[in-house]
């Protein structure tokens, strides 16, 4: 058997193997870039108003602050990406990236500026909201690929 063959990419599932891809994909790209010091500064407003994330300033400052963002960003995508082979590894990345869309989205309510008053408030989203919005539609990528990774329960022991 090949290693194609062993990593169930070209078996079932091919949606649920594009979601997991496409996870993959935006873990690398938004992990590199939290090592520069454009995206320090570009934090502030999501980690200073992030009820479960607030704490990386105090502990890690800005440099520190992302830089454990972009190392766990990494360390899930590369999980995900494991997970194509051994399911075990991915469900591990989706827990991890469920930890990290859950912290992004509960920032959305704390956000100032976020809706647009000229436009009547909520719904209207504007400044960094619309930005954070695509986290549920990951959220529910991860919840997919935590669910259709644990389907096979004897895969996992």
């Amino acid at each position: 058997m090949t290693t194609l063959e062993r990593s169930s990419l070209l078996a079932k599932d091919l949606d649920y193997q594009v979601v997991r891809a496409a996870m993959v994909i935006m873990f690398a790209f938004f992990g590199y870039q939290r090592w520069f010091p454009y995206e320090f500064e570009r934090l502030v407003p999501f980690i200073s108003n992030g009820p479960l994330i607030w704490w990386l300033y105090p502990v890690f400052g800005h440099a520190g602050a992302s830089y454990f963002l972009g190392a766990s960003e990494w360390t899930f995508g590369s999980l995900l990406l494991a997970g194509f082979w051994d399911k075990r590894f991915g469900v591990l990345g989706a827990l991890g990236s469920t930890g990290t869309f859950m912290a992004t989205v509960t920032i959305i309510p704390f956000m100032p500026e976020g809706w647009d008053v000229a436009a009547g408030g909520f719904p209207a989203m504007t400044g960094n909201v619309p930005f954070l919005m695509k986290d549920l539609v990951l959220l529910n990528g991860v919840r997919l690929t935590f669910g259709l990774s644990t389907r096979d329960q004897d895969a996992l022991c």
